[in-house]
């Protein structure tokens, strides 16, 4: 089987890809070096920082902050990730027919989209006034909204693609993802921390102003003086945490482009792509690894992200624990970012799906537990330990899984060479549309069940939709995400087999350029 599909590997070289730069051989035999991970680790933090507080507080900044009607935030979180979600292959398909530039074909978007992004991302947390029209405050959270995802996906595409072109073998690009992921579950932390030790505070005082009211509904048509300012101080630490994120963004995207140079891979190219792009799609669409793949993380990926995006609420109004939230969150994303190294042990010592397994497993009942027991700290401190621990894996794992469906795509596709950004941008188009179908339709059941914006506590059916929104249906998700986990067809002897392949498409590479020369 190898041997085979090795012969057809050099049967179909184009001739054009038949020469090799020395230096692009070397780098693929020798490894990358420690300080090129890094740099290229700490450019994952933005998109992770920037997505977990919009995952963990946009909801309740829209509901509790802005005074937004919970109809009109639902069509904000849905129709702004559907946006989000289309602009990924939209994006994939302008960088894929882009050409190289002195500073690459992948790396110039990242630098020219940032100063937009930084900008977007600010105005998102931004109130122009006190008091808005609901359609005037509608139009100001969407725009930025759909503004800042577009330019995120113009930073996140060509950077996840440049997973492929950082040099070295199989091994190092697993390496680097696991610095990427650990980086990115600290930066996860970090916008947790920021975000939610500066506006925790607030939300806390909130809940003290609450508790010493008589009132439980529409609490600041009595305009009460105290939860006025306390709303007011609110919205300016919203800014402030924005413009600080702002600036991380903008020095990990420095980082990152003073650190890494694009290298060639084996039987890629970094030039425009030469095929028709929807015909390449079709292509990526029709691989049987990548499609089990991308929905089984579509799945899991729902899970988490429907629990996440609830999990402020439901401590705020089902769990009575709102002043505490912040913390629990910090706490589920440091045991996250702790445990990315233990996972890639795992990964290496077990095969990926095995370990995928396992962190998944975790997940149920700490959501489980959380769910069923009410305003106990202690016990959803140690569940919020377990979730991070299980989120680590679910950061780690399926981008690990996915150079590996795409060597398996270019020993099976020899003449199908440049379609890397297609690859990545189409997998992050099914997980963001999902998050933006789970988030929606969450919000929108909130709306149904008679959730009232500003109001400091609810009717009984509001308490039970958040607690079905948090458990049982992120459980239901992340079981058919595992039962197509089971069909993912790469194990470990065909992962090494594939590897095998492309070191005899470089060696033969080599050989031709070689035998040119002497011609």
């Amino acid at each position: 089987m190898a041997e085979t599909s090795t012969n057809t590997l050099i049967s179909h070289m184009p001739a054009g890809s038949k020469r090799r730069a020395a230096g692009d051989e070397d780098a693929f035999h020798k490894g990358l070096p420690l300080s090129r991970k890094l740099c290229y680790a700490v450019g994952g933090a933005p998109y992770q920082m920037t997505s977990t507080t919009k995952g963990f507080f946009l909801q309740i900044f829209l509901l509790d902050v802005v005074q937004m009607d919970a109809f009109y935030v639902s069509l904000i979180l849905f129709m702004g990730r559907a946006w989000d979600a289309i602009t990924d292959p939209l994006v994939g398909y302008v960088v894929s027919k882009s050409g190289r530039t002195r500073i690459g074909k992948l790396i110039p978007w990242l630098v020219f989209s940032t100063p937009f992004g930084v900008l977007s991302y600010i105005m998102m947390w931004f109130t122009p006034k006190d008091t808005m029209s609901p359609a005037f405050s509608f139009s100001w959270y969407f725009i930025m909204c759909c503004l800042f995802d577009t330019f995120m996906s113009c930073y996140h595409v060509p950077y996840s693609s440049l997973n492929m072109f950082l040099g070295g073998g199989q091994k190092d690009r697993d390496s680097a993802t696991g610095f990427r992921m650990g980086m990115e579950t600290f930066g996860t932390l970090a916008g947790a921390v920021i975000q939610g030790q500066i506006v925790g505070v607030y939300h806390a005082k909130r809940a003290v102003v609450c508790s010493g009211l008589n009132h439980t509904e529409n609490i600041l048509q009595n305009h009460s003086s105290p939860l006025l300012d306390t709303l007011h101080n609110t919205r300016r630490a919203y800014l402030i945490a924005a413009v600080i994120l702002g600036v991380l963004y903008f020095l990990c995207c420095l980082v990152l482009f003073l650190g890494v140079k694009e290298q060639l891979a084996p039987l890629s190219i970094l030039d425009r792509l030469r095929m028709p792009y929807l015909s390449g799609l079709r292509m990526v669409v029709k691989h049987s690894p990548y499609v089990r793949l991308v929905f089984g993380f579509l799945f899991c990926s729902l899970a988490f992200q429907m629990a996440q995006s609830n999990f402020a609420l439901f401590c705020t109004h089902a769990a009575g624990l709102g002043a505490y939230f912040q913390h629990l969150v910090l706490i589920m994303l440091t045991s996250a970012t702790l445990s990315v190294p233990l996972w890639q042990t795992l990964l290496v010592r077990l095969e990926k799906k095995t370990t995928l397994f396992i962190g998944m497993l975790i997940y149920a009942p700490a959501l489980v537990i959380i769910a069923s027991v009410q305003g106990n700290l202690p016990v959803f401190i140690v569940m919020s330990i377990m979730a991070g621990f299980s989120l680590a894996s679910l950061y780690l794992l399926p981008w690990s899984m996915l150079p590996d469906v795409i060597d398996d795509f270019k020993v099976r596709n020899p003449t199908s060479k440049g379609l890397e950004p297609i690859f990545y941008s189409c997998y992050v188009f099914f997980n963001k549309f999902g998050g933006g179908v789970s988030v929606g339709i969450s919000t929108m059941a909130l709306h149904f069940a008679g959730y009232k914006s500003g109001a400091c506590s609810h009717n009984a059916t509001v308490i039970t939709t958040l607690r079905v929104l948090f458990a049982p249906v992120p459980i239901a998700l992340l079981l058919v995400g595992m039962v197509l986990f089971c069909f993912y067809p790469i194990n470990e002897a065909r992962r090494q087999q594939i590897q095998e392949e492309l070191r005899k498409a470089v060696t033969t590479e080599d050989d031709s350029a070689v035998s040119e020369e002497n011609l």
